[in-house]
């Protein structure tokens, strides 16, 4: 079984904004793919169980605020007993240009609070990651940039990042060696 979080804050003011590129990600596959999200409480997310071409895959969706993310990921992998390895996490990436993905077996936390609230909760770094970028604009604070809508000519530029990690979802889930993933969409220019 495989686990897909995105990472992004809830409510209406925060809707459609750059730190909400994760739960965009989700949203679009489950438009394709004809599903909704429920609001479970007890796991602090909304979450979908899906059946993907035969494999059983759980998207979620933390509705507890980007810096406490990692709260309702631990909650998710104990109860439904996912193995670290099976876990994918899309976010927002201010070092990255807008329209770039960058796909990850492990690593850091890179400064990305969601992130690091999930690797201290869980206790481990070692699961998957689709990095979406959102550059960076120097001339304001960063809370105010990520929390910040795209600009009209970035649209065009999220819209063809997000159908790109749709597809790195249907590969990871279909059990593609994760390399082989990482290889074909970070060497694309």
């Amino acid at each position: 079984m495989k686990l897909i979080i995105g990472l992004g804050n809830i409510g209406d003011k925060y809707f459609e904004t750059r730190h909400n590129v994760g739960f965009i990600v989700l949203d679009r596959y489950a438009s394709l793919n004809k599903f909704e999200y429920k609001f479970d409480k007890d796991l602090e997310a909304f979450i979908a169980i899906v059946n993907v071409n035969g494999n059983k895959t759980i998207f979620a969706k933390p509705t507890t605020y980007m810096n406490l993310s990692g709260n309702a990921a631990a909650k998710i992998i104990k109860y439904y007993k996912i193995n670290i390895e099976d876990v994918l996490v899309i976010y927002d990436d201010v070092d990255l240009e807008c329209g770039r993905v960058r796909v990850r077996e492990t690593n850091g936390h890179g400064g990305h609070n969601g992130i690091r609230s999930i690797i201290d909760t869980l206790g481990s770094k070692d699961f998957k990651r689709i990095r979406i970028g959102i550059g960076i604009d120097k001339t304001m604070p960063l809370d105010h940039y990520v929390l910040g809508k795209f600009k009209k000519e970035e649209i065009p530029l999220l819209r063809a990042v997000v159908d790109e990690s749709v597809n790195i979802i249907d590969e990871f889930i279909s059990e593609k060696y994760f390399k082989d993933i990482m290889t074909k969409y970070n060497t694309q220019t």
